[in-house]
């Protein structure tokens, strides 16, 4: 939503035009960019602190900037690259072999090792900016690292296996209706319902289609958009129902 993943994918590209390849080239390619992004995202949204929408909004925007940026760097390219390019820009499970998986799971388990602590602070900063500071939270500083662990997670998957899109914004939410939790902060049921929607996904994209292997990156933002409609058609009619009261 914020386009942390669009700039980890225009690094990627990036890498790729200067003939990189490998895992490792992919990844720091992706951490660049998406930790590029994160900058200049937080920096046009801070106006005396930061606001979620806001944030939203400059991410949006970024990410069609960056976006339409990854479309003319592939026009730029030879057919083989930029064909290469779009085939892994779609997002699939295919290309994923075990050295990748390995490399993918010790940058996971790093950012793992800070989970804990980011967790008990975001449940904090859930209480709002005023009582998370009363309890001792600095606030922009655990942004910041907040931030920065999310673009270290999505650019070591982005580099495995694509920019696939939606998990994250549906995860969440399903993960916390299914577990009964009253905090949107669960980051355990969170990783595991998106690992079942991508695997999911990826035997949809697999069999859905005789013959034909679909993208797995296709497959959730069809369902990551269909479910954004039911959330914003939820939320209008809660609105809706507020104002006539």
């Amino acid at each position: 939503m914020i386009g942390f993943s669009t700039g980890s994918y225009s690094g990627v590209i990036l890498m790729m035009l200067t003939g990189a390849t490998g895992y490792a080239a992919y990844a720091a390619g992706a951490l660049i960019g998406g930790v590029l992004t994160a900058t200049i995202v937080y920096l046009l949204a801070f106006r005396r602190g930061m606001q979620g929408f806001r944030l939203i909004i400059v991410g949006i925007a970024m990410g069609a900037l960056l976006q339409s940026l990854n479309t003319w760097f592939s026009t730029r390219a030879d057919v083989d690259l930029a064909l290469r390019a779009a085939v892994w820009g779609a997002g699939s499970l295919a290309a994923v072999d075990w050295t990748t998986l390995g490399f993918a799971a010790i940058a996971i388990a790093a950012v793992l090792l800070c989970a804990p602590a980011a967790q008990r602070r975001m449940r904090r900063l859930e209480l709002g900016d005023d009582a998370a500071a009363m309890l001792g939270i600095p606030l922009e500083r655990t942004r910041g690292m907040l931030m920065l662990l999310g673009v270290a997670a999505i650019a070591a998957v982005t580099a495995a296996a694509g920019p696939i899109a939606f998990v994250a914004l549906a995860a969440p939410q399903i993960g916390q209706r299914l577990t009964g939790r009253g905090t949107s902060v669960d980051l355990v049921g969170a990783a595991l319902t998106g690992s079942v929607l991508l695997l999911v996904a990826d035997v949809i994209a697999q069999h859905a289609i005789p013959d034909v292997t679909l993208p797995t990156g296709a497959v959730t933002i069809c369902i990551g958009g269909l479910y954004l409609l039911v959330l914003l058609t939820r939320e209008s009619r809660r609105f809706t129902g507020g104002g006539r009261r």
